[in-house]
């Protein structure tokens, strides 16, 4: 079948990095389960089981040969995954082919060997979300000081300024990066458990040896790479693993989701943009349009990922007794599309980043024109120090803000607020004062500051010996 006459996943051609989707291709799927046999046979031998040398060694010798045709040749013959490639590993070395998989369940290789790959991807991840964090934070020690509108309920409430905006952000992402983290510390790997998780085929092999069979469970998890197994299993490791992995994946999409969607409000008010490509296209009616396509493809990505994890807390819920196979399917689908989701997700935020587009006259326009609303607060203190009634005071203010509202919204002109006061024999004696205070830095509080003890208290901390080169993913749509 030609190229043009099949499914092209979008997750591979479009949004996902080669790096993401090597870790989830067939080579890098059978390659780890090799790693597995060879590690088991090395610990069978080590541990005086019948494996020799010679059998090991060939098993290393053809460990990176696939003929993907016989594979699925054998699969089709035999409708068994792991067992086809048994017998073409047995194939390619025959000398081993006696101690392939010697002793082991199929979900010696696939419980394992997925769990190796997640790891992997974690750690990927981990680089990512660290490389998005950095942009943010240089951003936001940029744009410290900056006032603008503060939005509750997407409604004018107190200014912020726009660094301190930027530190939710990578707040929100710092918090996915410690579960990052921690999940992928925590992974344990599944081990040596046998057919149901009871281990007896081993404890044959090994002559009713008790501590020789838990032996081999500890040198192939360190063998691994992993410094614990799961104490007990049925045949399979507990789905509960896969739903932890996809709440870590779900909450960096929910993150993300927040940024992008808080992105597209902004771009909307004029106040940020995403960058964009000199010769890059809106609508294709519309020729003066510039949306916010990255952006709005983070929110599109993000909630596929976050139904996605779903599917995990379901095959977690419904595992009958040693284990059904009704996981089998949809973990091959839900879990690597999720890591490859968040991998392309987390290429468009450090895109999006790296090259904010900040409009400041656009804020102090907007800032400006509703500053007289917010700082009437203000006004009414500096009345009633300068011996005014608060109440007469209240009152008067209440009645402006009236007119001025009014102005504003039924016919179209300019906030006429502080006209309105300074022109108020009740207000005259702070009357000279209104311009100080009305400067927009008089009502950010400490925004600034919390930026800068943010980076430096939370940001730098995490980042510390982490390497960004590289990280900026090559967007190709």
């Amino acid at each position: 079948m030609e190229r043009g006459d099949r499914f092209d996943h979008p997750l591979i051609e479009r949004y996902a990095s080669q790096d993401m989707a090597r870790l989830f291709s067939p080579r890098a799927r059978h390659g780890a389960w090799r790693d597995l046999w060879i590690c088991l046979a090395e610990a069978e031998q080590r541990l005086g089981f019948p494996v020799t040398g010679e059998q090991i060694q060939a098993l290393r010798d053809h460990r990176d040969t696939f003929d993907w045709a016989r594979v699925a040749e054998l699969e089709k013959e035999l409708r068994h995954d792991v067992m086809a490639h048994v017998h073409h590993y047995g194939e390619l070395a025959p000398a081993a082919k006696p101690i392939i998989h010697l002793g082991a369940t199929s979900c010696f290789v696939t419980d394992n060997g997925d769990l190796v790959i997640y790891r992997q991807a974690l750690r990927l991840l981990e680089r990512r979300l660290a490389a998005c964090i950095h942009n943010l934070s240089e951003f936001a020690t940029q744009w410290r000081a900056q006032p603008c509108l503060g939005y509750t309920h997407f409604q004018v409430a107190q200014p912020v300024t726009v660094g301190k905006r930027a530190c939710l952000w990578a707040q929100d992402l710092a918090l996915d990066l410690d579960e990052v983290r921690r999940v992928a510390a925590w992974l344990p790997f599944r081990g040596v458990k046998g057919t149901t998780g009871t281990q007896a085929t081993f404890l044959l092999l090994a002559g009713g040896d008790h501590q020789k069979v838990a032996e081999l469970d500890r040198l192939v998890t360190e063998g691994m790479g992993f410094d614990k197994s799961i104490p007990v299993s049925g045949q399979t490791y507990t789905r509960k693993i896969d739903w932890t992995i996809h709440q870590a994946l779900s909450s960096i999409a929910q993150s993300a989701s927040k940024f992008a969607n808080d992105m597209r409000l902004l771009s909307h008010e004029g106040e940020i943009e995403e960058p964009s490509e000199s010769k890059q296209i809106g609508s294709s009616a519309m020729a003066y349009k510039k949306n916010p396509m990255r952006c709005e493809r983070v929110s599109s990505l993000a909630r596929y990922v976050i139904e996605a994890a779903n599917t995990s807390a379901h095959t977690a819920a419904t595992q009958w007794l040693e284990r059904t196979l009704d996981d089998s399917a949809i973990r091959r689908i839900a879990l690597p599309e999720s890591f490859l989701a968040i991998d392309g997700i987390l290429m468009l935020i450090e895109n999006v980043t790296k090259r904010l587009v900040v409009y400041p006259k656009v804020i102090e326009k907007k800032l400006s024109e509703q500053l007289p609303f917010l700082a009437t607060e203000e006004i009414l203190m500096a009345g009633v120090e300068a011996g005014g009634d608060r109440q007469d005071l209240h009152e008067r203010v209440r009645v402006h803000s009236r007119a001025a509202a009014h102005a504003v919204k039924a016919e179209g002109k300019a906030n006429p607020l502080m006209e309105l006061i300074a022109q108020d024999p009740v207000f005259a004696a702070i009357k000279d004062r209104l311009p100080d205070l009305m400067q927009p830095s008089r009502f950010v509080g400490r925004c600034a500051e919390q930026v800068d003890a943010f980076v430096a208290q939370e940001v730098a901390p995490r980042l510390d010996g982490v390497d960004l080169d590289g990280m900026a993913g090559d967007l190709r749509v």
